[in-house]
């Protein structure tokens, strides 16, 4: 099928790697995609920017006058295509980001309904909302193989911590997409990611590429004293963009419910850290802790049997390869 596929936060973590796995060789697809660069780079779709399959603005989604010229755009297309799909990856995320409630909630929420908005205006057939598995807040885990998306959720609130804003921003979303789909403007569906990481980040953001940048330029780590506890899942950017089309291809699916994203390989931050140190050829790693993050659940370990079910999706990428990817890649990228 010919789709037109409109993408926000298109050089972030989801967005650059949706590119790649759209725009394959002999592919018709095209891709209105634009970003502000808030957590990312053009670097990131450097390979595909002179793609004529590719359209990119570096434009804000809380900009009203520039998602005029993105609506306009996406209108005078999508009769050539046989489908038109939004793909909302905008968001003020990585950790450091999930304290500024205004922010977070500028993007994460109300930039989210005006694209939902949007795709309803432009006559859209289905629409991706990319959530978060930190929706999940103090009950991450259970004992039965991962929580489940219709699980009951216990949330730390503002006399806990901050934190929890960038959650409950991103499940009010969910809301908003339900809703949208049940009153019959829209098909789509929210994803819960779990713990997303890339082979081609530059920025020591997120606990990976941390990690290896502490190692490459310090000699140590430093971890927070929650890592002497924590375990968490890690999911290759491969196999969550590889879930978002598995999940555009699955009409059924698109129900206007959730689906978690994530592996089973569970691994202490302590081990991770380690085991990165090992492919860095680093004997006896330096591992020190200093500082502690409220309402950090000690472990985050998600079901994805319902996509596994409703989808022919499954994770393809490793822990193992995943890291490899990322340490060659991190200091090829530091060299050059």
């Amino acid at each position: 099928m010919k789709r037109l596929y409109v993408i926000s936060g298109v050089t972030g973590m989801t967005g650059n790697e949706l590119v790649r796995q759209i725009l394959t060789d002999g592919a018709e697809d095209k891709i209105i995609g634009f970003d502000n660069f808030y957590a990312s780079s053009i670097d990131t779709v450097k390979d595909r920017i002179d793609d004529e399959r590719f359209a990119f603005f570096e434009y804000d989604l809380n900009n009203e006058e520039q998602m005029r010229a993105v609506e306009e755009l996406a209108a005078s297309e999508k009769d050539k295509y046989e489908e038109l799909v939004y793909i909302n990856c905008a968001a003020v995320v990585h950790t450091e980001h999930f304290y500024h409630v205004y922010e977070t909630f500028e993007t994460n929420v109300k930039g989210m309904n005006s694209f939902l908005e949007q795709a309803v205006r432009v006559g859209a057939q289905k629409y991706i909302n990319c959530s978060t598995s930190e929706v999940y807040s103090m009950n991450s885990w259970n004992e039965t193989g991962g929580v489940k998306e219709d699980d009951y959720i216990t949330m730390a609130d503002a006399e806990h911590s901050q934190r929890t804003s960038y959650a409950v921003g991103k499940l009010l979303t969910e809301f908003f997409l339900k809703d949208a789909v049940d009153a019959g403007k829209i098909k789509g569906c929210s994803i819960r990611f779990a713990n997303v990481y890339s082979r081609n980040e530059r920025f020591p953001k997120h606990i990976i590429p941390f990690i290896i940048n502490s190692f490459k330029n310090e000699g140590k780590v430093v971890l927070l004293e929650n890592s002497r506890k924590n375990r968490r899942t890690f999911l290759n950017n491969y196999d969550s963009c590889s879930a978002v089309l598995a999940l555009v291809n699955t009409d059924t699916a698109l129900d206007g419910t959730i689906y978690n994203v994530a592996t089973d390989e569970e691994i202490s931050i302590i081990d991770l850290a380690e085991l990165c140190a090992r492919m860095m050829g680093i004997e006896n790693p330096v591992i020190e802790f200093s500082g502690y993050r409220q309402s950090d659940p000690e472990r985050r370990l998600l079901s994805t049997e319902k996509i596994r079910t409703r989808t022919n999706w499954s994770p393809r990428v490793d822990l193992e390869k995943g890291l490899k990817e990322c340490i060659r890649n991190y200091l090829a990228g530091s060299e050059s």
